[in-house]
């Protein structure tokens, strides 16, 4: 169906279009009555404003926020740019465009990724920085330019970026040091299994459950923290040898987004049910493992909401003046066996095709000019 536009008001108001722009949006200039007619013609024939249009005409050039995210870990980074293209959507009608380069795993080409969206002339950059020392002159150079810089999921404390959505990393680690600390006996043994710890939030999860978990579990003991470096066969492995070092171990918490090969060397090992597990990420194929109890817990990073934060945050700075905060932490989302279903991240059948949440909103697809 033919969108109806100003023109087609004017002509069947038989009037100008500058006498129909001037009703339409409240201007002086025009007999009320004719205002009023204008208006009744413009409902009657079910008239929507283009808002992208008007933003347009206000600003010589659209905002363009530009989008640097991983792909790997894909259920947890997906949830992460889920979130992104939810308000991203919304923001388009208001003139606001998007700018995807995704990277292929955490830390991998971030700088000439990150380089090359710079060079687009974005507003804004939205990334998840994976080494933090290799891109603080990178970001640095952004907000130089007056390019305002959004960390999401983890963050690059010491460059001059202009705020971070993240989760609080060091609350999460304390409510899992918490968690495991009251499932497992006086003086147990357990491990951490994080993914670098040279990225901002595995370090500070990691260091915040070191010095919380003698104080939940008497005489308590963390035997071994393992870098999986976010490689499914690489945790497994490490993880199937910690257990076969440490038979006394009670204990394991994941704080990256790749629990599923440490719940199948758990599995490998026959230690299901009998050790506990506190994990950090949540998604379909980890249903089952729910359910048989080799997971006892999540505390949850909740990477869709971080999304949308953290593009609402550029939206509302650039079309309302809002001000970025410092920093934006949200506190840890906790999952339990008796609640994981109620989850919208649980609700895809199990199985790696689906390991993403499927809301109606489908992934941007990124033209090779790389706007959406």
């Amino acid at each position: 169906m033919k969108r109806i536009g100003i023109p087609e008001i004017a002509r069947l108001a038989n009037v100008t279009i500058g006498t129909v722009d001037r009703a339409l949006h409240g201007r002086k200039g025009i007999r009320e009555s004719t205002r009023l007619r204008i208006l009744e013609i413009a409902k009657s024939v079910g008239y929507r404003p283009n808002m992208a249009a008007r933003a347009l005409s206000v600003r010589r050039t659209p905002i363009r926020i530009g989008i640097c995210i991983p792909r790997e870990i894909h259920y947890y980074f997906d949830q992460l740019c889920q979130g992104i293209a939810a308000e991203a959507q919304r923001a388009e009608l208001s003139g606001v465009e998007t700018i995807w380069r995704r990277t292929e795993r955490l830390g991998e080409a971030e700088v000439e990724t990150i380089e090359e969206l710079i060079h687009a002339g974005p507003g804004a950059l939205i990334l998840t920085p994976g080494s933090p020392q290799e891109l603080t002159p990178v970001i640095n150079e952004a907000e130089r330019r007056g390019i305002r810089v959004i960390c999401v999921d983890t963050d690059a404390p010491a460059s001059r970026r202009s705020t971070a959505v993240c989760v609080d990393a060091e609350a999460s680690g304390r409510v899992a040091a918490e968690l495991l600390g009251g499932m497992v006996p006086v003086g147990s043994q357990v491990a951490i299994v994080t993914g670098m710890l040279h990225i901002e939030d595995h370090r500070r999860k990691t260091e915040s459950f070191l010095g919380a978990y003698p104080r939940f579990c008497s005489e308590g003991v963390v035997a071994e923290v393992i870098e999986a470096h976010d490689d499914e066969d690489e945790a497994f492995q490490k993880c199937f040898a910690l257990l076969e070092r440490h038979k006394a171990l009670a204990g394991v918490y994941v704080n990256t987004a790749n629990c599923l090969p440490v719940c199948r060397a758990i599995g490998a090992t026959g230690l299901a049910g009998r050790l506990k597990l506190v994990t950090t990420d949540l998604f379909g194929e980890m249903r089952p493992y729910f359910e048989k109890g080799t997971i006892s817990a999540c505390v949850y990073s909740r990477p869709y909401v971080q999304g949308e934060l953290a593009m609402r945050l550029a939206v509302d700075h650039f079309l309302h003046g809002t001000q970025l905060p410092k920093a934006h932490f949200l506190a840890p989302q906790l999952v339990m066996r008796s609640t994981f279903h109620l989850f919208r991240e649980m609700r895809a059948p199990a199985g790696r095709e689906s390991a993403a949440p499927a809301p109606a909103l489908a992934l941007p697809r990124v033209s090779p000019s790389g706007t959406v």
